[in-house]
């Protein structure tokens, strides 16, 4: 795993050298955290996002939530909730899951002025996530529309550290139970309403520290021993 972050950070440079002068070139100038720094002085960001469906190639962000992480605290002042305008109508079918309406959409913000925050605050932090493959395909996505460029970062996806427990234990996982709320439950952590961008996005970092202090004491346990292999 270290020998991944070594990999992404030259992929890192890669791409810096590739980006145009813009708010993804300036994230990418910022070199990643090291996989032997600390979880318990991490610092991350917890992203999830809202959409028209599950396919980046036609499908879109219909919002943001975020909040930041400071080694073990989660700053709560830090957390933002943004809906995209988007150009199409939100089918029935995601509507019905994230209750975000035409209406609601239309009277967001433009999705320019959403990402250039969100790469802003990731810059130098490690992203959180639970499935992060749909937060990952739709930033990429986003970053070639608005940037022409590629997206990379460092990611610490929840579901996976549940997945790998679950495989070192010789247990096949059953249908729902590695998903966010499920998870939740098993650390007895609160119950949230799911699908919205922010709470599902508090859901995952509070997830996530409580999959921490399993492992034992956080200053033994570095980014590489959580990483997400890319």
């Amino acid at each position: 795993m270290l020998k991944a972050l070594f990999s992404l950070d030259r992929r890192r440079r890669r791409l810096v050298k590739k980006a145009p002068p813009g708010p993804l070139r300036a994230y990418l100038e910022t070199p990643f955290i090291s996989g032997q720094t600390p979880c318990h002085t991490l610092k991350c960001l917890a992203l999830d996002l809202e959409t028209t469906g599950l396919d980046p190639a036609k499908d879109a962000i219909v919002s943001f939530g975020w909040v930041l992480l400071e080694g073990q605290h989660i700053d709560l002042a830090s957390a933002q909730h943004h809906l995209v305008r988007v150009q199409c109508t939100i089918p029935e079918s995601s509507a019905v899951i994230h209750q975000i309406t035409d209406d609601e959409a239309a009277a967001g913000k433009a999705l320019d002025e959403i990402l250039p925050r969100l790469l802003s605050l990731l810059a130098g932090r490690v992203l959180i996530a639970h499935y992060a493959h749909i937060e990952l395909s739709f930033v990429q996505a986003a970053c070639r529309q608005l940037y022409g460029g590629e997206f990379i970062t460092p990611v610490i996806d929840t579901q996976y550290i549940a997945l790998r427990q679950l495989q070192r234990q010789n247990h096949v996982p059953q249908p729902g139970t590695t998903r966010l709320g499920s998870l939740r439950q098993r650390y007895n952590l609160p119950r949230y309403t799911a699908h919205n961008a922010l709470t599902d996005a508090l859901a995952a970092a509070e997830l996530y520290l409580a999959q921490l202090a399993e492992c034992g004491d956080s200053r033994h346990v570095p980014l590489k021993q959580l990483w997400l292999p890319v």
